[in-house]
């Protein structure tokens, strides 16, 4: 479209005139400097745009120029170890052509447009192809392959697909009716990517995360979402960390959505650092990082989330676990009240836009755990974990309630635990999980028979120490019953041996499943020898609880080749307690 120009300017939008044909979503560039804009609102011949970069110095008058499609994402080999805006430019190319600063009007291609890769088909001229199919592999990573997969919305008879080293811009092949075939494809970020069906809820499995707190009380199914919610400072970014480096995830995308400069710094400067404990290689061999920090444009915050989401659901129709790290939903949501406000739109509580709980459900609806459309079959999840960043740590505020209706899980993290340098600073009275009776017969049938048994025992001993310490604060503890001290002592040892995890010590950094099991075991036995032992007239000073609490933190922190020696030794300590 030409002739369009601009009459009005508010922040990050503008407002031109005459765009008749313009369409919700469509892409833009606007004035002398192109800057990147979308499409927000229509009226009449009156267009609305949302101008992803700073808008200091447009005038009224200069040109608009649309593009006839919406904001999309080359989806490619290449993306793995990217550094991305929210827009999808890479910030290192960007850095070398502009400096520390994105320039006005600053453009580069996602991908790399002169790396070639060596693609191999497996498929031959003559097959009937529809999107999803896989075209051939490469390898993107060490140890990663790459899918080369036909775009969704093409269908046809190949009638030539070749192999060797080609760029993403190359065409590999070509399908009868001359579309040609090419490594990378676009796709809208705003868009879910097709599916073939989700996986039926029989097949959960958990999202394994390493942390016991996670694993044990408060588990995610792999294609679910969970909420953290936390106040500064308790530690929300390291238990995203935490995940990238030890969960079982094959593929990882963090989304830094409005977080601080400093902060999106350590960030960068960790990850190259961090090396997956499954696969001994750097995390960001199998990362994708999407950085908009606090001092940029509102609107590329807004969009940043829906590209994280569109690179995730590209790996899963490749057949991959993928965990998706959003940090944080609270600056996603301010930027919508931003662009709320100076569209004039209807506030809703707290100024934020009305529609902010729908808009926040469709996003978490993009996880889920799908077999992917084409051939061969493969199946591939989408985990979100949606950091969250409540004003003053209160949780009823809109953006954390909204989540809490759409999420599957809530780890919600307490400042006094925190304080108490307790971490995960998880507050378990609080948090809870919707998925543990749906994958209670995984952990059954592949780590214990009786693990929703101990879950449902520790809990209940937890939320029976909460009781007891309520009454203990007005009558004092040596007023109790030796059973209920007995519950306040077994339940200080689960949370101080069990609950809390050393994130730079070299084993309980991450925890197996076998190992949080036999831990949650041990102190059950504690607990049932405890409670025994008391029955029998065994006064409550005369229970040696702190030698069984040390064997339980020698499990805790034993190698793997001395585990099953102090496992033995740690039920010996929990049932001889006289």
């Amino acid at each position: 479209m030409s002739g369009a120009r601009i009459t009005r300017v508010a922040g990050a939008l503008v407002e031109a005139a005459p765009m008749p044909g313009a369409t919700l979503y469509e892409l833009a560039h606007v004035g002398d400097r192109r800057l990147m804009a979308e499409v927000l609102r229509v009226t009449g011949d009156v267009g609305t745009l949302q101008v992803y970069e700073d808008t200091n110095g447009l005038t009224i008058g200069e040109p608009i120029e649309t593009e006839g499609g919406s904001l999309a994402v080359t989806l490619g080999p290449g993306l793995l170890g990217a550094v991305l805006d929210g827009v999808g430019r890479p910030l290192g190319r960007i850095a070398e052509q502009f400096g520390d600063f994105i320039g006005p009007g600053a453009a580069a291609p996602t991908l790399d447009p002169a790396v070639k890769w060596a693609f191999t088909p497996v498929i031959k001229p003559g097959t009937t192809v529809v999107g999803g199919d896989v075209l051939g592999t490469l390898e993107e990573r060490p140890g990663v392959l790459h899918r080369v997969m036909v775009p969704p919305d093409i269908t046809g008879v190949v009638k030539e697909l070749n192999a060797g080293s080609f760029t993403v811009t190359d065409a590999i092949g070509s399908l009868a009716d001359g579309t040609p075939l090419r490594l990378a494809h676009q796709w809208p970020v705003r868009q879910p990517r097709p599916a073939g069906r989700l996986a039926p809820g029989a097949e959960r499995r958990p999202f394994v995360t390493g942390q016991r707190i996670f694993d044990f009380l408060f588990p995610v199914a792999e294609g679910g979402s969970a909420a953290v919610p936390g106040g500064f400072g308790t530690g929300k970014t390291i238990i995203e960390q935490s995940l990238a480096k030890y969960a079982e995830a094959d593929i990882v995308v963090y989304v830094g959505c409005g977080e601080r400069g400093n902060e999106m710094t350590d960030v960068l400067a960790e990850f190259p650092k961090l090396i997956a404990s499954r696969t001994g290689r750097p995390v960001m061999d199998r990362a994708v990082l999407i950085v908009n920090t606090s001092n940029m444009p509102v609107a590329a915050r807004e969009t940043s989330i829906y590209l994280g989401a569109t690179v995730a659901e590209f790996y899963r129709d490749m057949g991959y676990r993928v965990a998706l790290m959003v940090d944080s939903a609270s600056r996603w949501a301010e930027a919508l009240r931003e662009l709320a406000a100076r569209l004039q739109e209807m506030p809703g509580e707290e100024g934020y836009p009305t529609t902010l709980a729908s808009r926040l459900g469709s996003f978490f609806e993009r996880a889920g755990r799908v077999r992917a459309k084409g051939t061969p079959e493969r199946e591939g999840a989408v985990t979100i974990i949606g950091a969250i960043s409540p004003p003053g740590g209160d949780f009823s505020e809109p953006v954390t309630q909204a989540a809490l209706r759409v999420s599957g899980a809530l780890w919600a993290l307490d400042p006094s635990l925190a304080h108490q340098r307790h971490f995960p600073a998880v507050d378990w009275e609080t948090s809870y999980s919707l998925y543990a009776d749906a994958l209670a017969p995984w952990f059954a049938r592949e780590v214990g028979a009786d693990w929703a048994e101990l879950r449902r025992t520790l809990m209940a001993l937890l939320q029976r120490e909460r009781e007891l310490r309520d009454i203990a604060a007005l009558v004092g503890p040596e007023a109790l019953e030796d059973r209920d001290r007995l519950t306040l002592a077994v339940a200080s040892v689960v949370r101080e041996v069990i609950l809390r995890q050393n994130a730079y010590h070299a084993v309980d950094c991450a925890s197996t499943l076998k190992r949080t099991h036999a831990l949650a075991a041990t102190a059950r036995e504690l607990l049932v020898a405890g409670e025994a032992a008391i029955a029998a007239g065994t006064p409550m000073a005369k229970l040696e609880i702190g030698r069984a609490e040390r064997a339980l933190a020698a499990l805790r922190d034993a190698p793997e080749a001395d585990f099953e020696k102090l496992e033995a030794a740690a039920l010996a300590a929990a049932r001889r307690l006289t």
